[in-house]
């Protein structure tokens, strides 16, 4: 039996990876080292971190709330419905993920602020102005973030087995029920892990923000607005922040990491 000779890494392939890695995790490295450690539980517990922690979590929840009622009905019909130019409403599903986030913002604005085409009905009907409220960060939110569940629940929904679902439709189910009972389960650890997307994504918002809900101290100053703040008065409280933002990845990758390896496999 011969012996396995292990393959020898390409010198020029080597050293330019070696220097993407550094180059991801010096600047993350950097963050940890000049972390004021000690000061770190009085500088969570200050009102101003508290008050952006609890808006930014609850934005954040809210925000992928709106996308699990919008989203998954969205991606089901992506996947299984026989809607014409179904290529053009995916593509244009995705926009979001490919537009800079400030013109998500201006166009967010354009639409539901008080002189947007939307906004001055409410405006003048019911007497609702949405911009530079908290309403509008977790619209602004939910406007950036519902993608990211879409395209995972609907990749779930295309390499799910449709013959479970036929069994049902022969045996009498209507679609509703077939949905619920049959498709909906098979697809949940896609929802799952479109929801945790989703709400990292939220929770990071910055640019759609600040341009649709302004920055406006305990009503729309989140997590990422009060970093960019903090920055010009108080360095350590941006850093502080930036730390939570930071753990809050690293617990998403931890959590999402079964999935990708099943998909590596």
């Amino acid at each position: 039996m011969s012996r396995r000779v292990p393959a020898r890494r390409p010198l020029l392939l080597l050293i330019p990876g070696l220097g993407g890695l550094v180059f991801l995790l010096v600047p993350v490295a950097g963050l940890l080292v000049r972390a004021p450690w000690r000061e770190l539980p009085a500088r969570l517990a200050s009102p101003e971190v508290a008050t952006a922690l609890r808006l930014s979590l609850v934005s954040a929840t809210l925000a992928t709330g709106i996308c699990l009622v919008l989203g998954v009905p969205l991606a089901w019909l992506l996947a299984r419905g026989e809607l014409p130019g179904r290529g053009l409403l995916r593509a244009l599903v995705t926009v979001p993920l490919v537009l800079p986030p400030v013109v998500g913002g201006v166009a967010l604005l354009l639409v539901l602020g008080r002189r947007g085409l939307i906004g001055r009905y409410l405006d003048e009907w019911f007497d609702v102005s949405l911009p530079f409220t908290t309403a509008a960060v977790v619209l602004a939110e939910a406007f950036v973030a519902l993608p990211f569940l879409v395209i995972a629940v609907e990749g779930a929904l295309r390499s799910a087995d449709p013959r479970y679902e036929e069994a049902a439709a022969t045996l009498g189910a209507s679609r509703w029920y077939t949905f619920r009972r049959v498709t909906l389960p098979s697809v949940l650890p896609g929802v799952i892990a479109g929801s945790v997307l989703c709400w990292a994504r939220a929770l990071g918002e910055f640019g759609a923000t600040i341009t649709f809900a302004g920055n406006f101290p305990g009503t729309t100053t989140t997590m990422p607005l009060a970093v960019y703040l903090a920055l010009e008065t108080d360095p350590a409280a941006a850093i502080v922040l930036s730390l939570v933002l930071l753990a809050v990845s690293v617990t998403v990758l931890v959590a999402l990491r079964e999935r990708w390896l099943r998909g590596a496999l």
